[in-house]
């Protein structure tokens, strides 16, 4: 597609946000194995269901506009995700997986916020009252997204990830003591 107007970007914008999305879709599942906490796993699932929905206004603004939503995959969202692929992956506690999960997610609706951003204005410029309105409303979406994981990792998550590596360090204290304690019994018991 050759970006000759306002307008070619505009198309250009919602087709690659109509792909962000789609991706999205594909990988939020994995997101909400992944999370252990109910909370971020219930959130997550809330988003993806939010996200469907935004894929079928993003499909209306581009029928409006007499375009399909054909068109290259958008290759920022891709590298996000593949990141937060990597987090999923990931060997670390349970807390701090959490924690690495809600950036990868934040680094999601960051890219996001700012291509409807974009989008928006485009569509106010172009006189797109409708998509226009449309964006606006799923831009304030991905922001309110945004801000209910910034609350979640503030007063829960980043919480508990802090406090993970002290909690494995006593499980292995723990266990160390537990097996000292055992092998003192078992000397106790031979010698007499």
């Amino acid at each position: 597609m050759e970006l000759e107007s306002l307008r070619d970007l505009y198309v250009h914008e919602l087709k690659d946000l109509y792909s962000a999305e789609k991706q999205m879709i594909r990988n939020m599942p994995k997101m909400v194995k992944a999370a252990t906490n109910r909370q971020l796993a219930s959130a997550f699932q809330q988003h993806l269901e939010q996200t469907k929905r935004q894929a079928e206004r993003l499909e209306q603004v581009l029928q409006d506009n007499g375009e399909s939503t054909r068109g290259p995959k958008c290759q920022g969202m891709e590298g996000v995700l593949r990141e937060g692929d990597e987090m999923v992956s990931e060997d670390a506690e349970d807390e701090v997986r959490d924690a690495g999960l809600i950036a990868a997610a934040q680094r999601a609706e960051h890219y996001e916020i700012a291509g409807y951003g974009c989008a928006r204005t485009y569509a106010e410029l172009l006189g797109d009252k409708k998509g226009a309105r449309i964006l606006d409303g799923i831009l304030r979406e991905e922001a309110a997204a945004d801000e209910k994981l910034t609350k979640l990792a503030r007063s829960v998550i980043n919480v508990k990830a802090k406090k993970a590596p002290m909690a494995s360090k006593k499980k292995s204290a723990g266990k160390s003591r537990g097996i000292a304690g055992a092998v003192k019994q078992m000397v106790e018991k031979v010698t007499g």
